[in-house]
């Protein structure tokens, strides 16, 4: 069996982070920290102590390990309130060929773990060993120096690659042709947008024949059309028997690309294996976070009492990807009795802009008695909204008069949906939607 191409053992990185200083208001709490001074010095000093014996890395050798396995043992304080721990204690193995999404939320350690695996970072204790040359794109313009050209860039990137000027002349035409820069490649970098420079990095890092890819959210930036032309040239890399390592908050490109993902959360590997299966555990760890906040706003209401998202498969959710079925279960107590009720939903962006209205229609409306329980169903197929983040609105009317509002009710996120493979989603122009209602008493005294 081959070695792995990528060996993670045990890697973890801190950072030391600045804290407000305490600034006294009496001359006697001056006086205090005057004496007490020495000795705040010596502890920050002992915790700015990251260092090993283990000598520099080069070109050919991994990244040096600590000799103390156990990244707690370390300087930095784990406890310390000025230390932040990027990554805590993350291993796995990545073999070749292999396609790895890597996702989590903003401030899981993605970037972080991507910039040790590239040797830009030193990590703080650990190990890793890496196989093969390494191609990475990890910022727009990383790596082009601002006052050189398009085309000098092109040359400085793939030298520090360790291609030989030869190679690179093979592969220019393929690169400018790809970065669609063409008219610019004579101008220097620093008069390039955000989107050229990410097409031109990409572009050198793609046709350069790495051996590993590493990528970090290069779909942020840039036209649907070279988003395709990237997904397409990542998965070429890929049948070439290439490894690839993928950040993206792009749920769609994640799965129509990688085979395998890991989550990271607070530093540490949450969820590793299938890219569905790590997908759907990071969506339910989304939706633990949102349902403790969705009690509070049913508390005070007299006849509303819950509201619950769905999913096809019927768990509860807070994410719908995009063009799928919407389903709400909302559970109302009736207080009083109610001749004449009517549901009414309203989907607003978190701006307050209303997206979407749903009413339920007079057949499904019935004469409701005091202290029944009802639950009604609202259910929409092929949800019409744009990926985004959106708030519920529900509304209780009787005979036309409001009665009761809660808002805003289930949170919820709408993602891309990877339905037609290329990993670009899917999209709907229409700004209406059809909805299945039903309702059914629960309790009744």
């Amino acid at each position: 069996m081959s070695s792995p191409v990528i060996s993670v053992e045990h890697l973890s990185k801190a950072y030391r982070i600045g804290l407000k200083e305490e600034i006294p208001d009496t001359l006697m709490g001056a006086m205090k920290n005057v004496i007490t001074a020495p000795w705040k010095n010596f502890k920050a000093l002992r915790r700015l102590n990251t260092s090993t014996d283990s000598p520099l890395p080069t070109p050919q050798s991994p990244i040096p390990a600590s000799p103390l396995p156990n990244p707690q043992s370390l300087l930095p304080n784990p406890s310390s309130p000025d230390t932040l721990w990027a990554l805590r204690d993350v291993s796995f193995e990545i073999n070749q060929g292999d396609v790895v999404g890597i996702i989590g939320r903003n401030g899981a350690g993605k970037s972080t773990l991507l910039k040790v695996l590239s040797r830009i970072t030193e990590p703080t204790s650990g190990r890793v060993v890496i196989r093969g040359r390494v191609s990475s794109l990890l910022e727009v313009g990383t790596g082009f120096h601002p006052e050189l050209t398009g085309r000098e860039n092109v040359y400085m990137n793939g030298t520090i690659l360790g291609m030989r000027k030869k190679e690179i002349d093979r592969k220019f035409e393929e690169i400018v042709e790809f970065s669609g820069v063409e008219k610019f490649l004579d101008t220097p970098t620093k008069r390039y947008s955000s989107g050229m420079q990410v097409r031109l990095a990409f572009a050198v890092a793609a046709h350069l024949e790495p051996e590993i890819l590493i990528v970090d959210e290069v779909l942020a930036v840039g036209d649907s059309e070279f988003q395709k032309k990237c997904i397409g040239k990542m998965q070429d890399v890929a049948n070439g028997g290439r490894t690839v390592l993928f950040v993206s908050h792009n749920m769609a490109a994640i799965e129509a690309l990688c085979s395998s993902s890991i989550e990271l959360s607070g530093g540490r590997i949450a969820a590793t294996g299938e890219t569905h299966s790590v997908l759907s555990h990071y969506r339910k760890r989304a939706l633990k976070n949102v349902m403790g906040q969705n009690e509070d706003r049913f508390s005070h209401a007299k006849y509303i009492k819950k509201g619950e998202l769905f999913d096809q498969e019927g768990s509860k959710t807070n994410t719908i990807p995009l063009g799928t079925t919407f389903h709400l279960a909302i559970r109302i107590h009736i207080a009083s009795p109610l001749d004449n009720p009517h549901i009414s939903l309203g989907i607003d962006t978190i701006a307050g802009e209303r997206m979407l209205s749903l009413s339920m229609p007079p057949s499904n409306q019935c004469e409701l008695k005091k202290e029944e329980t009802i639950e009604i169903s609202c259910q929409v197929d092929e949800f019409p909204l744009s990926p985004g983040e959106y708030n519920l609105k529900i509304a209780l009317l009787n005979r036309g008069r409001l009665i009761e509002v809660v808002e805003p009710v289930v949170p919820f996120t709408v993602v891309d949906a990877e339905l037609f493979g290329g990993g670009q989603g899917f999209t709907c122009g229409r700004c209406v939607a059809n909805a299945t209602w039903a309702s059914s008493v629960l309790r009744e005294n």
